[in-house]
């Protein structure tokens, strides 16, 4: 017995030596190894949900950084209390998405918005390479629904080389919408640092207008099926959110019914710069915040962190946003 006890100990000191070896072998080779690199790029730029028997799938086109003196309506000091309260910080611009919005029907190929394709600048451009990571590809749009015709929102119906990126699709532009920005007297006459935008959009629906296949409709014209039209001019003369509608669920796109999330659904009063009627641009936010919580609407974004989807619901007097939670595609709610 002593015998063996005596090996045993003689074992366990051996294994223990060649152990404290090995280690020592390892430690100078680990850190002598190259360090891994880093990826620089990130995620491809869609999500998708479910509405019904609908898809949709949210595209980014990228971002842009807003000056928060853009917002009006409210002190400096609070805005940027609010802008802290979301870890926000101003000194540089605050980083505001551009989204956009395709909508598979079973029927239609929808895109809401195109985003600013090579108009703004490299940090936007990126909704066409999205739409084609998402697995459709720009010749699969039928037809394209803007909000408005600023160049953020129609820039993107355009190539690199200005030739019609949706080269099969229709395009709908309200008639209000396309009487302002559209028309040439009014575009002579808009302020100097207006001439820029009214340019951008006149270039961006060129090509199709041509080929007769740019839609000015009104109010009671006919749209895709499952899509209807609602009034929410302000921002611009003609600015117009679509409601999607299938089964039981409906998603309002409404377009740029709020530029700062932080801000503006705890003060809805806040306006922006770029508002051609802040007033009507007000009146209609109010509207629509209410309309959205009280039917517990889905709604979507252009300028909402991405993927831009989400719900409204009341806080007081004031409205939160409430985003989307990542998950799996269900349309069973």
């Amino acid at each position: 017995m002593a015998l063996s006890f005596s090996f045993a100990r003689q074992i366990l000191r051996a294994a223990t030596v060649i152990s404290c070896t090995a280690l020592a072998t390892l430690i100078p080779l680990s850190a002598s190894a190259a360090p891994v690199a880093k990826q620089h790029t990130q995620v491809p730029g869609y999500y998708r949900m479910a509405l019904g028997d609908f898809e949709v799938t949210a595209l980014y086109d990228g971002y842009i950084d807003l000056d928060s003196k853009l917002l009006k309506g409210a002190s400096a000091e609070d805005i940027q209390t609010l802008l802290t309260k979301f870890f926000l910080d101003s000194s540089n611009g605050v980083q505001t998405a551009v989204n956009a919005y395709l909508i598979n029907t079973g029927s239609n190929l929808l895109l809401i918005d195109t985003g600013a394709a090579q108009c703004f600048g490299p940090t936007l451009g990126g909704v066409q390479s999205n739409l084609k990571a998402s697995g459709y590809s720009p010749e699969q749009v039928d037809s394209v629904l803007l909000t408005h015709l600023h160049p953020d929102h129609s820039c993107g119906l355009l190539t690199a080389g200005g030739e019609a990126a949706y080269p099969n699709a229709m395009v709908y532009v309200p008639q209000a919408e396309a009487d302002f920005w559209l028309n040439t007297e009014t575009a002579s006459q808009a302020p100097e640092a207006m001439q820029g935008m009214f340019s951008m959009s006149q270039q961006s629906v060129a090509p199709y207008d041509a080929q007769k296949r740019l839609k000015r409709y009104s109010p009671d014209s006919p749209l895709p099926a499952g899509v209807s039209v609602v009034s929410s001019n302000g921002h611009t003369p003609g600015h117009s959110s679509y409601l999607l509608s299938s089964k039981n669920q409906s998603l309002l796109v409404w377009g740029d019914i709020v530029h700062s999330h932080a801000v503006q659904f705890a003060k809805p009063d806040v306006v922006i710069e770029f508002d051609v009627d802040s007033a009507k641009a007000l009146a209609t936010r109010k509207k629509l915040f209410a309309d959205a919580a009280r039917d517990n609407l889905w709604v979507a974004g252009a300028h909402m962190p991405f993927p831009g989807l989400g719900h409204v619901r009341t806080e007081g007097s004031a409205y939160a946003w409430v985003p989307v939670e990542f998950g799996p595609i269900r349309s069973d709610r």
